[in-house]
Protein backbone atom coordinates (compact mmCIF):
# COMPACT_ATOMS: atom_id res chain seq x y z
CA UNK A 1 0.00 0.00 0.00
CA UNK A 2 2.87 2.36 0.77
CA UNK A 3 4.40 1.83 -2.67
CA UNK A 4 1.09 2.51 -4.39
CA UNK A 5 0.60 5.61 -2.25
CA UNK A 6 4.05 6.88 -3.15
CA UNK A 7 3.35 6.31 -6.84
CA UNK A 8 0.12 8.28 -6.37
CA UNK A 9 2.38 11.30 -5.73
CA UNK A 10 3.21 11.21 -9.46
CA UNK A 11 -0.30 12.51 -10.09
CA UNK A 12 0.82 15.90 -8.81
CA UNK A 13 2.59 16.27 -12.16
CA UNK A 14 0.21 17.99 -14.60
CA UNK A 15 -1.28 15.49 -17.03
CA UNK A 16 -0.61 12.41 -14.89
CA UNK A 17 -3.79 10.58 -13.92
CA UNK A 18 -4.16 9.82 -10.22
CA UNK A 19 -6.08 6.64 -10.89
CA UNK A 20 -3.69 5.65 -13.66
CA UNK A 21 -0.67 6.14 -11.40
CA UNK A 22 -2.21 4.12 -8.57
CA UNK A 23 -3.43 1.30 -10.84
CA UNK A 24 -0.03 1.00 -12.53
CA UNK A 25 1.61 1.21 -9.10
CA UNK A 26 -0.59 -1.60 -7.82
CA UNK A 27 0.19 -3.81 -10.81
CA UNK A 28 3.93 -3.08 -10.43
CA UNK A 29 3.65 -4.09 -6.76
CA UNK A 30 2.19 -7.46 -7.77
CA UNK A 31 -1.55 -6.83 -7.46
CA UNK A 32 -4.04 -8.24 -9.96
CA UNK A 33 -5.44 -5.63 -12.37
CA UNK A 34 -8.93 -5.69 -10.87
CA UNK A 35 -7.60 -5.48 -7.29
CA UNK A 36 -5.34 -2.58 -8.28
CA UNK A 37 -8.30 -0.75 -9.86
CA UNK A 38 -10.50 -1.36 -6.80
CA UNK A 39 -7.71 -0.14 -4.51
CA UNK A 40 -7.30 2.94 -6.70
CA UNK A 41 -10.99 3.75 -6.33
CA UNK A 42 -10.74 3.36 -2.54
CA UNK A 43 -7.70 5.66 -2.51
CA UNK A 44 -9.80 8.31 -4.26
CA UNK A 45 -12.19 8.60 -1.30
CA UNK A 46 -9.94 10.73 0.97
CA UNK A 47 -8.96 12.89 -2.01
CA UNK A 48 -12.61 13.53 -2.89
CA UNK A 49 -13.56 14.23 0.72
CA UNK A 50 -10.72 16.75 0.95
CA UNK A 51 -11.65 18.44 -2.34
CA UNK A 52 -15.33 18.60 -1.32
CA UNK A 53 -14.45 20.03 2.09
CA UNK A 54 -12.30 22.78 0.60
CA UNK A 55 -14.95 23.67 -2.00
CA UNK A 56 -17.68 23.62 0.65
CA UNK A 57 -15.73 25.91 2.98
CA UNK A 58 -14.83 28.32 0.18
CA UNK A 59 -18.42 28.46 -1.09
CA UNK A 60 -20.28 28.29 2.21
CA UNK A 61 -21.50 31.88 1.98
CA UNK A 62 -23.11 31.21 -1.40
CA UNK A 63 -24.50 27.86 -0.20
CA UNK A 64 -26.11 29.31 2.91
CA UNK A 65 -27.34 32.40 1.04
CA UNK A 66 -29.92 30.19 -0.67
CA UNK A 67 -32.69 28.55 1.34
CA UNK A 68 -32.25 25.37 -0.70
CA UNK A 69 -28.43 25.47 -0.75
CA UNK A 70 -27.86 22.43 1.46
CA UNK A 71 -30.61 20.51 -0.33
CA UNK A 72 -28.87 21.13 -3.67
CA UNK A 73 -25.59 19.89 -2.19
CA UNK A 74 -27.35 16.77 -0.87
CA UNK A 75 -29.00 16.05 -4.23
CA UNK A 76 -25.68 16.53 -6.01
CA UNK A 77 -23.99 14.19 -3.55
CA UNK A 78 -26.57 11.42 -4.02
CA UNK A 79 -26.58 11.70 -7.83
CA UNK A 80 -22.78 11.77 -7.96
CA UNK A 81 -22.51 8.79 -5.62
CA UNK A 82 -24.97 6.69 -7.61
CA UNK A 83 -23.47 7.56 -10.98
CA UNK A 84 -20.02 6.85 -9.53
CA UNK A 85 -21.12 3.37 -8.47
CA UNK A 86 -22.42 2.66 -11.99
CA UNK A 87 -19.19 3.88 -13.61
CA UNK A 88 -16.98 1.93 -11.19
CA UNK A 89 -18.94 -1.27 -11.83
CA UNK A 90 -18.66 -0.74 -15.59
CA UNK A 91 -14.95 0.14 -15.36
CA UNK A 92 -14.08 -2.96 -13.34
CA UNK A 93 -15.94 -5.11 -15.88
CA UNK A 94 -14.09 -3.39 -18.73
CA UNK A 95 -10.73 -4.02 -17.05
CA UNK A 96 -11.64 -7.68 -16.46
CA UNK A 97 -12.55 -8.11 -20.13
CA UNK A 98 -9.97 -5.92 -21.91
CA UNK A 99 -7.16 -5.31 -19.42
CA UNK A 100 -5.36 -2.00 -19.12
CA UNK A 101 -3.81 -1.80 -22.59
CA UNK A 102 -6.66 0.26 -24.15
CA UNK A 103 -5.86 3.03 -21.66
CA UNK A 104 -2.19 2.91 -22.58
CA UNK A 105 -2.96 3.12 -26.30
CA UNK A 106 -5.36 5.99 -25.63
CA UNK A 107 -2.65 7.93 -23.77
CA UNK A 108 -0.18 7.33 -26.60
CA UNK A 109 -2.71 8.49 -29.22
CA UNK A 110 -3.69 11.54 -27.17
CA UNK A 111 -0.02 12.39 -26.67
CA UNK A 112 0.69 12.16 -30.41
CA UNK A 113 -2.29 14.37 -31.21
CA UNK A 114 -1.24 16.84 -28.51
CA UNK A 115 2.32 17.00 -29.81
CA UNK A 116 1.02 17.39 -33.36
CA UNK A 117 -1.20 20.29 -32.35
CA UNK A 118 1.66 21.86 -30.44
CA UNK A 119 4.13 21.50 -33.31
CA UNK A 120 1.83 22.55 -36.15
CA UNK A 121 -0.12 25.41 -34.59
Amino acid sequence: ALGVGLLQCLSMIPGVSRSGATIVGGVLMGMERRAAAEFSFFLAIPTMIGAFSLDFLEGRDAIFARPDGLMLIAIGFVVSFLSGLVVIKWMLGFIDKHGLSPFGWWRIAAGIVGLGLLCFS
